[in-house]
């Protein structure tokens, strides 16, 4: 048996070595996608069968996330109210939203706020992108809410399985 040889053999993305930002924000976006993944199977082994059901959703839109630039948009306003409404549903579940909390608890919760901060630096780099091309503003309110939805569901998660938040209190800012 003859082995072929092919260079996207030694090539893990066909745009590795581009010099735009949006090759950053599309490995970013993947980076996203694949801790979803890594949420989703702790929250399987927690048996949070809410958010399971919100993050098999989501994953598959952080994907449409990383295509959206370079290719056909495929986020919606559908998508973003679909969001919105997630948000709205979780964040009536509590009263003290004005509270910072350490990113901690179950190990669902934790990988969720893990999410949270990839969903804040896929942002960041779309932001880089938007300074070299146009950037359809929906990504933007998506990506943004999608962080916040990652916070309210490690919250929920934590609720659910009897585990405390611990608020944070800066030295930095605030009354100290």
């Amino acid at each position: 048996m003859t082995k072929t040889t092919s260079k996207a053999r030694y090539s893990c993305y066909p745009f590795m070595r581009e010099k735009s930002c949006l090759v950053d924000y599309e490995i970013r976006t993947d980076s996203l996608t694949t801790r979803i993944g890594e949420a989703l199977a702790s929250l399987r082994i927690e048996k949070q069968c809410e958010e399971i059901a919100i993050l098999e959703r989501l994953q598959p839109l952080a994907y449409h996330l990383n295509g959206s630039v370079r290719g056909r948009m495929a986020i919606t306003e559908q998508d973003l109210a679909w969001l919105d409404d997630i948000y709205d549903r979780y964040i009536t579940r509590r009263d003290d939203w004005k509270n910072f909390y350490l990113p901690q608890g179950t190990q669902g919760a934790a990988l969720l706020h893990v999410c949270r901060s990839e969903a804040k630096k896929s942002y960041r780099a779309l932001h880089k992108v938007s300074q070299e091309r146009p950037v359809d503003e929906l990504l933007f309110s998506f990506l943004g809410l999608l962080a916040n939805v990652f916070f309210v569901l490690a919250v929920a998660v934590n609720q659910n399985q009897g585990i405390e938040e611990i608020v944070f209190h800066s030295k930095s800012y605030g009354k100290g």
